[in-house]
């Protein structure tokens, strides 16, 4: 196995990780932002406004990009498996 090879496992590791994270990553950033205007605007410093509706909005978001997020995953596994005998020269 060279460096080169390791290289590219790498990044497509953390390829896969931020396409398979990233909606709910997403999500939770613009939530999370709302609320912070939203606190700002009214001087509301309340702990449980900030987690609940980013807890509500990421699981929300995941139900519905599960899906995806595991053929992204799926493919990804799949091409390593095939790519091992590359791998082992």
């Amino acid at each position: 196995m060279t460096i080169e090879l390791v290289k590219e496992i790498s990044g497509e590791v953390f390829k896969t990780i931020l396409l398979a994270s990233g909606p709910a990553l997403i999500v939770s950033l613009v939530v999370g932002l709302l609320i912070s205007f939203f606190q700002a605007i009214t001087q509301i410093q309340e702990f449980t406004l900030t987690f609940v509706p980013k807890i509500v909005a990421v699981f929300l978001c995941i139900f519905l990009f599960l899906p995806w997020m595991a053929r992204v995953l799926v493919n990804f596994t799949m091409n390593l498996f095939e790519k091992i005998p590359v791998y082992i020269k």
